[in-house]
This record gives structure tokens, C-alpha cells and sequence, in this order.
């Protein structure tokens, strides 16, 4: 039985609903695998809890936000 599971910040209930349907989709048209076969989890990391370049998210969003108006 296959198993996805995706890490990210948070997510509507409609994002994580659509990203469910659009990843056990592809991933059983790639593999040849029966869609209801499928295992997926969402794992939602909050924004202070996650670190790119010594940075948390929030941060590294702020800055974008800063430059890209």
C-alpha cells in the first residue's frame, strides 16, 4: 500500500483536500497502482517551526513581502 505524506505550513481545508486528490492522481497513474490503494497524510509545520538558510519561515516570508510587494 503506498504512502504519501507531505510536510508544510498550514493549509485551507480545500488546499489540503485538492492536494490529496491531485497527488494519489498522479502517483497511481505513474505507478500503475489502484488510486484507493493510496495513503496520504498532510503534516502541517508552523512557520516558526521551520528553517530555511539559519531563517525561519516567517521571516524568509517577510522579507520576500518586503521585496516583492
Amino acid at each position: 500500500m503506498p504512502y504519501i505524506t507531505v510536510e508544510s505550513g498550514a493549509l485551507s481545508d480545500e488546499q489540503k483536500e485538492e492536494l490529496i486528490k491531485q497527488l494519489t492522481k498522479v502517483s497511481s497513474e505513474i505507478m500503475n497502482v489502484p488510486q484507493e490503494f493510496f495513503v496520504t497524510t498532510i503534516k502541517e509545520v508552523s512557520d516558526k517551526n521551520f528553517g530555511i538558510g539559519g531563517k525561519t519561515i516567517d521571516k524568509v516570508k517577510k522579507e520576500y513581502m518586503k521585496k516583492h510587494p
